[in-house]
């Protein structure tokens, strides 16, 4: 008898327990995205992970600096929607003090990908998320595509080592 789509889904809310915590990042951004570029920034920071509403939320502060190209100050706020057993991540800058498309998907074989459209340059562009090597030192990768997912330019990696904390009850 075939399973119903319903449960074939698995509970995907504690996925993102990982990034619980305190973090060292490390942040290469394209400087010109979608335009050929290749020149690369390179940041360094940190950012702070506390779980909401028992683990089904999430609030992340990221904070970058390089000498080269200035100051990110970000807020991550992570929902996890219990009935589509999904993420939507949501993205604000300091800068501009409002949160942008939700970003959704959810982890299948430790591998999280996530996506959304965003008007870039007056162009709606397919954006993805995705989540590597979770369990030791997370790596995020944003990736932008303007033919419809056939092929992705990254634009934004993050690299994190964990901050040993009194506090953090993972370690």
């Amino acid at each position: 008898m075939p399973q119903s789509p319903a449960s074939t889904l698995r509970d995907g809310q504690h996925d993102f327990d990982f990034e619980l915590g305190s973090w060292k990042i490390h942040l290469k951004k394209l400087m010109h995205p979608m335009t050929g570029s290749t020149t690369w920034v390179e940041f360094d920071g940190t950012s702070v992970t506390r779980k909401v509403w028992d683990g089904r939320s999430q609030l992340e502060e990221f904070e970058t600096d390089s000498p080269t190209a200035g100051h990110i100050e970000g807020l991550t706020l992570r929902l996890y929607n219990p009935q589509a057993h999904q993420w939507n991540i949501n993205w604000a800058t300091a800068k501009s003090g409002t949160f942008g498309q939700p970003t959704i998907g959810e982890f299948k074989n430790g591998r999280g990908e996530f996506y959304d459209y965003e008007p870039i340059d007056d162009r709606m562009i397919l954006v993805r998320f995705v989540w590597t090597n979770t369990t030791t030192a997370p790596h995020f990768e944003q990736s932008f595509s303007d033919d419809g997912g056939k092929t992705w330019e990254v634009n934004w990696i993050t690299d994190q080592t964990r901050v040993k904390d009194e506090t953090d009850k993972r370690q």
